[in-house]
């Protein structure tokens, strides 16, 4: 879901929405590019690797380009989920790596999943971040990000996207609202229209695996109704409940059987509660989901809030790490459904 910390920004913006450039002269002429709409709608097949390419998106436009685009820049977060289904992608923006101070050595985010952050180029990595200069080198021919509001850009800067959406057309797919089979298959069908083989013993063995984990956890959720499960976020001064009839992961354990804390005074954004560190304890939970993301506090650094470490999921030790935006392939999240699973099996009524 929209990070803590971004939450308010992105309730600022608001729609975004395709609109006049600002004009990169002869750049952005030579780039050109844009979005239609059309009725009709779908993925081309994978074997149309030559040729017209179109693709409607999950905004209902229907994206085509002259051929199959090759030069692709996508959030970080979806271009992994395209390596996991087969298709590499040239550059990327979003949390990409992480720099030690001391070293300046960059490790891959979490988010990254398997990129190889060597060897795409990097836009940006931090929110707000978008270098347009560096984009246009990369001659792209489609951008591709996730959609948590209905026409937002995830990680396209409000204040440069009218610039961003003249130079290449743009697709958007859902990461909130919808439940995970569905965003995941939705990944798939893009893969599949940029040459992708989703059919592939690979693809078919992780889908496999995700819908065996699926089962696992849903047998799991019968025998465990009265563990109640709390999606959370740290932050300095704040601790946000999650709620779960928004993101993908939280509303497929719901359909799993899963009892979610849902929290009863959302803020203005509609995807959290925000509790002060004297009020953490309002709602009870038997394990903490808390949110794994960088710049969230970890348990580790949680440990000096008196009021955390009062809680009966902390004292329990059944505080686990939640992905908190997932990689939507079957490859990734297969593994966050396997250790929910093995952490509710093994957990405890505390509350």
């Amino acid at each position: 879901m929209p990070s803590t910390a971004r939450a308010t920004s992105l309730t600022r913006r608001g729609l975004l929405a395709a609109g006049g450039a600002l004009g990169l002269g002869a750049a952005l002429a030579a780039c050109g590019g844009g979005d239609e709409k059309g009725k009709d709608g779908g993925a081309a097949p994978a074997s149309a690797k030559s040729g017209p390419w179109e693709f409607k998106d999950d905004r209902g436009t229907l994206v085509s380009a002259k051929a199959v685009p090759k030069n692709i820049v996508a959030f970080t977060g979806t271009a992994a989920a395209l390596k996991d289904f087969g298709v590499e992608v040239t550059g990327v923006f979003g949390p990409t790596y992480v720099e030690d101070p001391k070293t300046k050595e960059k490790k891959p985010d979490v988010q990254a999943g398997d990129l190889d952050i060597a060897k795409v180029k990097v836009i940006g990595n931090v929110w707000g971040e978008f270098n347009i200069e560096e984009y246009l080198k990369l001659q792209p021919e489609v951008l591709i990000t996730d959609m948590w509001e209905q026409n937002a850009l995830w990680y396209v800067p409000e204040e440069q996207k009218d610039k961003i959406l003249k130079i290449a057309p743009s697709v958007a797919l859902w990461a909130a609202g919808k439940s995970m089979p569905a965003v995941l298959q939705r990944h798939a069908d893009l893969a599949a229209s940029l040459g992708a083989d989703v059919r592939s013993a690979k693809v078919k063995e992780d889908k496999a695996r995700f819908e065996a984990a699926a089962e696992r956890l849903r047998k799991v959720a019968q025998g465990k109704k009265d563990i109640k499960v709390l999606i959370g976020s740290g932050a300095p001064d704040t601790f946000y409940v999650s709620t779960p009839v928004r993101p993908t992961d939280t509303l497929f354990f719901q359909e799993l059987g899963i009892t979610l804390v849902v929290p009863d005074k959302l803020d203005p954004t509609g995807w959290f509660e925000l509790l002060s560190w004297e009020n953490v304890d309002k709602y009870k939970a038997d394990v903490i989901l808390l949110d794994n993301r960088t710049g969230t506090l970890q348990p580790e650094q949680l440990k000096a809030k008196p009021t955390w470490a009062a809680l009966p999921a902390v004292k329990a030790g059944q505080v686990f790490p939640r992905v908190t935006e997932p990689v939507y392939s079957y490859a990734k999240c297969a593994p966050l459904l396997e250790d929910l699973a093995t952490a509710l099996e093994n957990a405890k009524k505390v509350s």
